[in-house]
């Protein structure tokens, strides 16, 4: 599996749309904050303004426009850019939406509309990875049919006409049709401004990505920095100073960091014996993988697992 659908694929992504909106100005919607949530807004038809807690500026958003807010910070959504805003609770509320169809705001016909696809990504509440993390407050990609492959331009049509339609599988349909859509738009970030992003530009950096790559294939390996240089193609010394410079962490770090969240994710998803999810993670022994496990995750492996078995079983 390549490097972003393995760090995806753990990170448990799961898409949920909100709702297809029809608004007509004027409006504005507040998005409160949520935390191991990405907030995406497409614009289907028209255009609005968008406006990132913490951010100077609002964004124009035009049609075609994609915005990501990958934290889940508190944002919002106007038309026009200064107006009073009522939470996203309020505005359905007061729509009398019942998650059929259009989130319809404001009397069609009476001033300009704007369509669209709202809703969210969700990682899973433990899992975590440095690439995430580093990703920027909000991913603003113009034109986003046109920047992504061919493809991509009838994918973003489909689901405008799927989300919040009455046939049957439409809302499926759009959801994993949405999932697909974030991860080529986070390919897209990661290939353009996120290249020059530290903490991200070793992704794009074909030397590091290289030993990334070697990490995520077979992370039992026991790697140390000057094999992980051979996988890159540099000098020890080259690579060592080339990765921290670009991650602001060191290959190691890495290494200990994807082993981690792969054990976690054993201990919650099958029923090895502990020292075969060591094993599996890099270590021949239990005693020294569970000293960095609860270094790590804050809980000895054997722990752990009860704890979230406990959780699973309540659910």
């Amino acid at each position: 599996m390549d490097l972003l659908s393995d760090i995806l694929g753990l990170m448990k992504l799961s898409g949920i749309l909100y709702f297809r909106t029809a608004f007509t100005a004027p409006w504005g919607v507040e998005v409160p904050s949520f935390e191991k949530v990405a907030r995406f807004h497409y614009v289907h038809r028209g255009w609005c303004f968008a406006h990132v807690d913490g951010e100077p500026e609002a964004l124009l958003l035009e049609q075609g426009d994609l915005i990501i807010i990958p934290h889940g910070a508190s944002h919002v959504l106007s038309d026009p850019k200064e107006v009073e805003a009522r939470t996203v609770d309020q505005v359905v509320e007061e729509s009398g939406f019942t998650g059929q169809g259009a989130l319809v705001v404001g009397e069609a016909g009476s001033g300009h509309e704007s369509q669209l696809i709202c809703g969210y990504f969700a990682f899973e509440a433990e899992a975590s990875h440095v690439l995430v993390d580093a990703l920027p407050r909000f991913i603003h990609i113009k034109d986003y049919g046109k920047v992504s492959p061919g493809w991509l331009d009838d994918t973003l049509k489909v689901i405008g006409a799927e989300a919040g339609g009455d046939q049957l599988g439409s809302d499926l349909i759009a959801l994993k049709l949405s999932e697909i859509i974030f991860t080529q738009a986070i390919r897209h970030y990661l290939a353009n401004d996120g290249k020059n992003r530290k903490g991200l530009a070793g992704f794009a950096d074909p030397h590091i990505c290289q030993s990334l790559q070697a990490i995520h294939q077979d992370p039992a390996t026991p790697w140390t920095v000057e094999s992980l240089a051979r996988e890159a193609g540099l000098s020890r010394t080259a690579f060592a100073n080339r990765f921290s410079e670009l991650t602001s962490y060191t290959p190691l770090n890495h290494l200990t960091s994807w082993r981690m969240q792969l054990a976690r994710q054993l201990l919650v998803e099958s029923d090895l014996p502990i020292i075969d999810v060591a094993a599996q993670a890099g270590y021949q022994s239990e005693a020294s993988f569970g000293r960095v496990f609860k270094r790590h995750i804050g809980q000895p492996p054997a722990s752990y697992r009860r704890a979230r078995s406990t959780v699973t079983a309540a659910s």
